[in-house]
């Protein structure tokens, strides 16, 4: 029972506010334009902020661990061919794009800080940050270049794949603020740059938005319609998303010896919810978006079942 309630505890706070989120915007409270406002703030200030405020203080060479990196960087490969492979039994053509990126593309940055501080607190926030940031160095690059990959390749793109997309897309890679977050708080850390103590607070109080506004931000752009249209795809992807990819992962990272801080990363890497972005970049590519949007949406609403049943189940294995 402490195990199940450590579990809520960790996975319930965040599924609420994100319910206030859908509750604000159904009353007028947050309009459209609002929430897109806020997820806009999210990624690029708030959350690149809060990234490099968890980070400059850590001993960078303590918490680096090349083969945690190239774990998460091969378990999301794996993830992209499973699903591009399945794809072809389960969705037709034009929804095979959508379907890969829904089912692999985890909402690492937001959700994954958000339960990394329900979970550990602000005790333990600056080395469990450090992993997570570590999860997204080894994943969320390929999650943009795999996107960019099969929205192109797939049915409904509005041309193909070529050189000035890919240019596009690698620029766009370089210039993630989520990346350029980390990588800003790992070069200070290993420089040992002092931080004067009024610019670390004001950094403290601008990444402390993140998570509160990102996630009534997503509640807020819950679109319950987009579930209906393509249901068969939709369930798939979010079984994938939610129970498959980590029930394939999750033992192969045990058996490698991560524990603790770096298994939670994992298992939100494999097993959170499906993210907002990747509707907005399906959109941009040519596709309905239909499939996008129903995933974001039936994960976002079900992952707060699906951690806690994972949660309970490492913590009861003693694993974090």
């Amino acid at each position: 029972m402490q195990n199940f309630i450590f579990s809520l505890n960790a996975t319930l706070p965040i599924f609420f506010v994100m319910m206030l989120g859908y509750f604000f915007r159904r009353t007028g409270v947050i309009s459209e334009s609002l929430a897109a406002g806020m997820n806009s703030f999210v990624f690029k200030i708030a959350l690149p902020v809060n990234l490099f405020a968890e980070l400059y203080p850590v001993d960078f060479f303590t918490v680096w661990d090349t083969s945690f990196v190239l774990f998460c960087f091969f378990a999301t490969l794996a993830c992209v061919g499973i699903a591009l492979l399945l794809s072809f039994f389960l969705c037709p053509a034009e929804d095979r794009g959508e379907f890969v990126q829904a089912s692999y593309r985890s909402s690492a940055s937001l959700l994954g800080m958000a339960y990394i501080e329900n979970i550990y607190g602000s005790a333990g926030t600056g080395a469990s940050a450090a992993m997570g940031s570590l999860m997204m160095l080894g994943a969320v690059p390929l999650y943009n270049v795999c996107a960019v990959l099969v929205l192109s390749l797939s049915g409904g793109a509005q041309d193909r794949l070529d050189r000035a997309r890919l240019k596009k897309a690698l620029i766009g890679i370089v210039t993630n603020p989520i990346i350029l977050g980390i990588l800003a708080g790992f070069v200070w850390s290993v420089l040992k740059i002092p931080m004067p103590e009024m610019f670390g607070k004001t950094f403290s109080y601008i990444g402390r938005l993140a998570s509160p506004m990102g996630l009534l931000a997503m509640g807020a752009s819950l679109n319950f319609t987009a579930f209906s249209e393509k249901v068969r795809p939709v369930l798939f992807a979010t079984f994938l998303k939610l129970v498959g990819f980590a029930a394939l992962g999750l033992p192969v990272a045990a058996a490698l010896g991560f524990r603790q801080e770096k298994l939670v990363a994992v298992l939100i890497m494999l097993g959170s919810a499906s993210t907002v972005a990747g509707y907005v970049m399906a959109k941009n590519m040519g596709h309905k978006g239909v499939v996008s949007s129903g995933t974001v949406m039936l994960t976002t609403l079900l992952s707060s079942l699906t951690l806690t049943f994972w949660l309970f189940l490492l913590r009861s294995r003693g694993l974090i």
